[in-house]
């Protein structure tokens, strides 16, 4: 049992037509009839909102539809496995680097040419289709905004519903004239990228998806350090050293890396007072060329590193008090009892 199927016997058991099938789907009755002669693979269930409108026309359970497609579109995707992919069509291309920053476009266009659909072609494609879908599929419920698409490329509003459920369906390897005409020409402005580090910059029509630039950025960092110093640990539990520690210093401290060292809870909170001292910092620059920062009395900079001197005095000795008494009380635990002597006799 595929799509096809189950459509067309539900189609008969409620005496219903393609026509008003497509109606309800607010699609073409061409398309309907593409479906269900097979001459087009449903579309993936989370790129299109057919299905839940057929299901809900047709009288069947929620999902039906959208399962036997996704299932269908697995079968499909294994046949077409271990084939080499197709390169981009000429007018594709040529619509890409069209649309390529001028100072780049001949440099880009030389790598295109001598890797054809190689990595940078299939990166640069890949993050433009990913923009301009992600305003389709905003856009989809939209009536005012594919009417606006529609006018802007002489279709209709059914028609411009389906070349949108299309596109969203098409990938890096399928890109037609007719998802460059519809979506990738009106939609993008320009693009450019940086060859050294492969950022791209994509730049949208503001008329039709208003808002910033998007970028995309390829950026190297550090692998997660989960592990927590035991004397991190014993820092944070002890409430005399942490207590009135902030989150975003809490978060500094914990980002501290050692080379086979490990630190004590009192390396922390001397890092912390660090961290706030005044004198460890510069002042932030004036925001206008002309504006100047207000100077600080000399009484100001002196008496917070003075305070903070001496409260970390204070904390080392009660942490030395601390560990005296402990030790005292090892001490008379472990001390052993004296046997007393006999008297001796006189």
């Amino acid at each position: 049992m595929d799509v096809c199927l189950v459509i067309r016997q539900r189609l008969e058991e409620l005496h219903l037509e393609q026509r008003d099938l497509a109606a309800a789907a607010k699609v073409t009755e061409s398309y309907i009839s593409q479906l269900l002669t097979r001459k087009k693979l449903p579309p993936a269930s989370d790129r299109t909102d057919i299905y839940a409108r057929m299901e809900k026309f047709l009288k069947l359970p929620s999902g039906r539809i959208s399962k036997l497609a996704d299932h269908e579109r697995k079968e499909e995707l294994k046949k077409n496995l271990g084939g080499p992919p197709t390169p981009l069509l000429k007018e594709v291309r040529e619509l890409i680097l069209r649309k390529c920053a001028p100072e780049k476009e001949k440099q880009v266009r030389a790598i295109f040419e001598k890797q054809p659909f190689g990595e940078l072609e299939r990166l640069v494609v890949q993050k433009l289709l990913d923009v301009v879908k992600s305003v389709a599929k905003e856009e989809l419920e939209s009536e005012n905004w594919l009417r606006l698409v529609a006018r802007l490329v002489g279709r209709s509003y059914e028609h411009m519903r389906v070349i949108v459920l299309e596109f969203l369906d098409t990938d890096v390897f399928n890109v037609s004239v007719q998802d460059c005409d519809s979506f990738l020409d009106p939609l993008i402005e320009c693009w450019d990228i940086d060859l050294a580090t492969f950022a791209m910059k994509v730049v949208l029509n503001r008329r039709l998806a208003p808002g910033h630039p998007r970028k995309f950025e390829f950026v190297e960092r550090e692998a997660e350090w989960s592990e927590e110093e035991p004397g991190f640990k014993r820092f944070l539990r002890d409430r005399v050293l942490s207590g009135d520690a902030t989150e975003e210093e809490i978060a500094f401290l914990k980002r501290l890396r050692f080379n086979g060292k490990r630190p004590t809870p009192l390396f922390y909170y001397r890092e912390l007072q660090n961290l706030r001292d005044p004198l460890h910092f510069r002042s932030p620059l004036p925001k206008s060329p002309g504006a100047e920062m207000p100077r600080q009395s000399k009484s100001d900079r002196s008496a917070a590193p003075m305070h903070k001197r001496m409260e970390a005095k204070n904390v080392e000795k009660q942490l030395q008090l601390h560990g005296r008494k402990k030790a005292m009380e090892r001490w008379a635990e472990n001390k052993p009892s004296e046997a007393k002597k006999p008297r001796a006799s006189s």
